[in-house]
């Protein structure tokens, strides 16, 4: 039974306690199905919301608001009896004591499950996680948004514009989804939006260039999609340069392995991530950053060996093998939902005193859009969509996965509303850039006192 120990302001219980790291997919799919009256549950994350990452990119091109792809965590305990959040950051994990150690003070558990996600993976390189733009919070999505309108309100003002192609230059490095969504929203914003919204400016001079280090758009799609998705781009007027990595970034140019240096006050990191694990676990456990874990989701050693019986991690910070993926089940968002439902059903299993089943995952498919009409599909049993059908099913697949019958809503009518009108109705700088606003504040004064 859960330790008598009053801390986090949780009141002591009979009950089991389950300690939850992390609101995210897993997270919240394991809150969803677990039965609310037979342990008691604390939530601990550093922010209050739960983020629908899959769209941040439509926040930072002005598609949607932020309320669109965050919901609410303690929307999740709602009539819970013995079910709490707090919004705190885990420091440290410690297993031999049963503790999870916060700012606030530590809390003990009966049952851990870490559910932490992924952080960025600048691949060590300083200069382009200190000027890049990263797209893995509400707060990056809200910045680009910034940086993107304040780049063009700069152009407005300063009178040598055909002269500054570095703010008429974005580019995109990582051609998975979210960057190759992401040049897709840009190339939109160029053809409908910006015209209209800054006519004194030659918008046909904006540069969408996006980098790749593989050889194929889309590399964990089928050859086919990467195929069709790179010509959806290069006729959306994005240019693709793969075979090419990124070496550095000083914040006004890239350094592309080619050679052919870049000038751009905007690169919008979109390359990859790497498990966002709490400290404490000891290295017997991890893989390549990951928790490694048995087939219920344990933490264990090499071929499962030695399972911890009460910790348990899922999603992106886990590392699990299985028959199917002998490398390790992909980092996708239906494998964090999956399995954070499958936990659940085990924890009520364990509590009927019924023997655990193994997690099996489903591919339910691949998809990535590239804007308007054009979206690619890898489906199961090897069935490949594109074009109109794609996007139809892209749009569907993430309305059903959003939280909450309010934002389906909500995301539903701002698509039907930019899809019918060519209008991106939030193009709004509520808050400068942090990265952005010292540096085109100070070229603005110094081009006016120029003049």
């Amino acid at each position: 039974m859960a330790k008598t120990k009053y801390s986090l302001n949780i009141p002591d219980t009979d009950k089991e306690r389950i300690v939850l790291i992390g609101g995210g997919f897993g997270g919240i799919n394991f809150l969803d199905k677990l039965k609310s009256n037979m342990y008691q549950v604390v939530v601990l994350d550093r922010y209050n919301y739960h983020t629908f990452q899959p769209l941040l990119y439509q926040v930072a091109t002005a598609g949607l608001e932020p309320d669109s792809v965050a919901g609410p965590l303690r929307k999740k305990i709602h009539g819970k009896r013995d079910w709490y959040f707090r919004m705190l950051k885990v420091q440290e994990i410690e297993l031999e004591k049963s503790e999870v150690i916060t700012a606030a003070g530590s809390l003990s558990y009966d049952h851990l499950v870490i559910a932490s996600g992924s952080r960025t993976n600048y691949f060590g390189n300083d200069s382009i996680a200190k000027n890049a733009y990263p797209m893995k919070q509400v707060t990056h999505a809200l910045d680009l948004r910034s940086t993107i309108l304040q780049q063009f309100e700069k152009l407005e003002v300063t009178s040598r514009q055909n002269n500054e192609q570095e703010n008429l230059n974005f580019v995109v490095v990582g051609a998975g989804p979210t960057g190759v969504e992401v040049c897709g929203a840009l190339a939109e914003l160029k053809r409908h939006v910006l015209p209209k919204d800054y006519p004194e400016l030659d918008i046909s001079q904006m540069k969408i260039i996006l980098v790749e280090g593989l050889s194929n758009v889309l590399p964990a799609m089928s050859e086919t999609s990467g195929k069709k998705a790179k010509k959806y781009l290069e006729k959306a007027g994005v240019e693709v340069m793969l075979d090419c990595m990124t070496e550095s970034y000083d914040g006004k140019m890239v350094k592309p392995s080619n050679g052919n240096e870049i000038a751009t006050n905007t690169l919008i990191w979109a390359a990859g991530v790497q498990p966002n694990v709490p400290e404490g676990i000891p290295a017997k456990y991890l893989e390549k950053g990951a928790v490694r874990v048995d087939r219920f989701n344990r933490i264990c050693l090499e071929d499962g060996k030695e399972p911890v019986e009460n910790v348990y991690a899922l999603g992106d910070c886990a590392a699990m093998k299985t028959g199917k993926y002998p490398e390790g089940l992909p980092g996708l968002a239906p494998v964090a939902i999956q399995q954070g439902r499958h936990l659940a059903k085990n924890m009520v299993r364990l509590k009927r005193s019924r023997n655990f089943k193994e997690f099996e995952y489903v591919n339910k498919g691949v998809l990535a859009t590239i804007g308007r009409n054009r979206a690619v599909a890898d489906l199961p049993g090897n069935r490949k969509l594109s074009g109109l059908a794609g996007w139809i099913v892209w749009m569907l697949v993430h309305l059903f996965y959003l939280v909450g019958f309010r934002t389906k809503t909500v995301v539903f009518t701002n698509w039907m509303w930019n899809y019918f009108t060519y209008d991106r109705g939030v193009r709004l700088i509520i808050r400068p850039s942090p990265k952005s606003q010292d540096r085109i504040s100070r070229e603005i004064v110094s081009e006016m006192n120029r003049d």
